[in-house]
C-alpha cells in the first residue's frame, strides 16, 4: 500500500491550502480515509476522516468550520481543503487509511496504512 501526499507549502495566516493524498496498492474504494498531523515537540493528532463512501466525515474541533476533507474514488485520492489558515496549523500532515472501524478515527491505532507526510507552514 502506498499513500503520497501533496500540496504542502508555505501560506500567509488566512491562506487556503489543499492536500492531496493518492493511494494505491488496495482497493480505494473500500477504505476509510483520513489526516492526521504533528508539528515539532507535539503529539501526532487526529484532523479528520471521511468513510469509504464519502457519506460521513468527522473532523478535529480544532479544524471544524475550517477544513474539508473530500475523497474522489475515481481518481483513488483524498483530499483536504484547508481555509483561513493560522500559523497553529503549521505541523506535517499525514494522510492514512483503513478497511475497519475501530469506534473512533482519533487515535493512531484507529489506521493502518500512512503516508510520508507534506509541510504545511502558516507565517503570521
Amino acid at each position: 500500500v502506498q499513500l503520497q501526499a501533496s500540496g504542502g507549502g508555505l501560506v500567509q495566516a488566512g491562506g487556503s491550502l489543499r492536500l492531496s493524498c493518492a493511494a494505491s496498492g488496495r482497493t480505494f474504494s473500500r477504505d476509510h480515509m483520513g489526516w492526521f498531523r504533528q508539528a515539532p515537540g507535539n503529539e501526532r493528532e487526529f484532523v479528520a476522516a471521511i468513510t469509504w463512501s464519502g457519506g460521513t466525515t468527522d473532523y478535529a474541533d480544532s479544524v471544524k468550520g475550517r477544513f474539508t476533507i473530500s475523497r474522489d474514488n475515481a481518481k483513488n485520492t483524498v483530499y483536504l481543503q484547508m481555509n483561513s489558515l493560522k500559523p497553529e496549523d503549521t505541523a506535517v500532515y499525514y494522510c492514512a487509511s483503513t478497511p475497519r472501524y475501530s469506534g473512533t478515527w482519533h487515535v493512531g491505532r484507529a489506521w493502518d496504512y500512512w503516508g510520508q507526510g507534506t509541510q504545511v507552514t502558516v507565517s503570521s
